[in-house]
This record gives structure tokens, sequence and C-alpha cells, in this order.
């Protein structure tokens, strides 16, 4: 027996929208700095790993690619400067735009450097973080305000709408890299959170509110499986683990600006209200 009707769920749901709204109204001012600082943090912790590991991060590459010193230290400096200065400029609003282009060259670049272009978990990590930098560029337009008020229609904005549809679908991907393939059951809930919380972001239906539950998911999951600060950072996992944990902080940057902006446009929710 049924004890939930579906109108039930409904005022459910719609209880838990209106929360939704009413924490993006009361933080409007806070989750699109908290957002952009998340987001960048993968790129801070790896430029300034270039300065720690100066060293070994040239000797690699002069190895791997049988080159000489001058190139292997152009690499670093590349990555060293191609990060940093860049995200000081998102952090400052500055030529947001020119910064985001030099981070998706950064992820190129090193993707081809590190001969891991096809590898599934760093390809799946950097449609994430290409699906994070499109939104931080939609919310950098000059009209971006117009967005905080409500969800534009599919004929306003296309462009910007359909930015945060690419952004939305690469910023998701990253979900695919935590399914568990046993059958044990908690790896079935898990799977499950996540592949609902893929599928309803990426076609916008109820969008805050599911990117809001996949913040929270993941600063949870995140704090507690990455936790590498417990490990010696003589060890290869202590990397490993730094390395998906500020990964997973930029993802969750990428989602908070997907409760910041909304669905967009070309979504569910935005064509429910045209119904």
């Amino acid at each position: 027996m049924n004890l939930v009707t579906p109108r039930q769920r409904q005022e459910w749901l719609g209880k838990a929208e209106d929360y939704a709204d009413l924490f993006v109204q009361r933080t409007k001012y806070i989750l699109p700095h908290a957002a952009r600082f998340c987001l960048v943090l993968t790129f801070i912790e790896d430029g300034i790993r270039m300065w720690t590991q100066w060293g070994d991060q040239r000797e690699y590459i002069m190895k791997s690619w049988n080159v000489g010193w001058f190139l292997g230290t152009m690499f670093v400096i590349i990555n060293l400067l191609g990060q940093l200065i860049p995200c000081g400029m998102i952090l400052l609003r500055k030529k947001t735009d020119i910064a985001c282009g030099v981070l998706f060259f950064i992820v190129g670049f090193q993707a081809i450097s590190y001969r891991i272009m096809w590898e599934p978990h760093f390809l799946l990590r950097s449609c994430a973080l290409i699906g994070g930098l499109i939104l931080l560029m939609v919310e950098d337009r000059k009209d971006s305000r117009a967005l905080f008020a409500g969800v534009p229609t599919m004929h306003n904005n296309a462009p910007k709408n359909y930015m945060q549809l690419a952004g939305r679908m690469l910023l998701v991907i990253m979900f695919l890299t935590s399914v568990h393939y046993d059958l044990s059951f908690v790896s079935i809930i898990q799977n499950l959170i996540t592949g609902v919380g893929m599928l309803f972001v990426a076609v916008g239906y109820k969008t805050k509110l599911t990117a809001l539950l996949l913040v929270v998911y993941l600063l949870f999951i995140n704090f507690y499986a990455n936790r590498f600060w417990t490990i010696s950072d003589s060890r290869a996992l202590h990397d490993i683990l730094k390395y998906d944990f500020f990964q997973t902080m930029s993802v969750i940057g990428g989602l908070l600006y997907v409760v910041t902006l909304g669905p967009g446009g070309v979504s569910l929710d935005a064509r429910k209200k045209e119904w």
C-alpha cells in the first residue's frame, strides 16, 4: 500500500523548492563569490604544486619527452603562471573571459604534456572543469543580473542559454567517475543519488534544488573520502587524494553556479513556465 500520494509528493517537492529559492535569495551576494573561489581551487593548488615541486615536474617532462633543461623549465613556468595569474584575475573579476580562455588552454596543455588526454578519469574530470568555467563565463556577462531575477526564456539571450546547457551537461559528467560497480546497498544508494542528480541537472529539472542537494552530498563525500591531510605527504596516496579533493571542490563551485544562475532557457524548468 502506497502511504504517500502523488499530491503529497508534489507538495513536498514544492516546499523543498521554495526553501532552495529562499536560500538562493538570502545568499545571492555570497554564492557567486563562493562559486568562483571553489571553482578555481584546483588550478590554484596545481599552480602552487608547480612551485613546490619545481624540480620534480621539470625532470618528469625532460625524461618523458626527452627534452632539455630549457623546455622542461618552460613547462613548469607555463603551468605556474598560466594557472595562478588567471585565477587571480577571476577572483578579482578582471577580464574573466580571457582568464577562462587561458585555463581552457592549460587543461589541454596538461593533457598533452602528461600524455593522459584519453585517460577516462582525467577526461571526465576535465570536462567537468570546462563546464564550470563555461558557467563562470555566463555569470560574468554584463547583463548577468537579469539571470538572478528569474529564468530567461528560450528566445532571450540564446547564446547564454546554450552556454548554460553546455556547462550543466559537462559539469555533471564528473559524477561518472564516482560510479560504484559492486552491488552493495550503500553503492546502489550512492549510484541512485548521483544518477538522478546528474539527469536532473543536465536536463534542467528542479535545477536549483537538485544542484544544491548535490553540493551538500559532494561536500560530505569529499571531506570524508579525500582526507589527504591525514596521510603523510611522502606517500603517493597523499597526492592522489589531494588531487581528487581539489578537483571535487571545483565541481562544487560549478554546481554553486547552477544554483545561482538557475537552469537557463534551454531546460525543462523554463519549459514548464511557458506551459
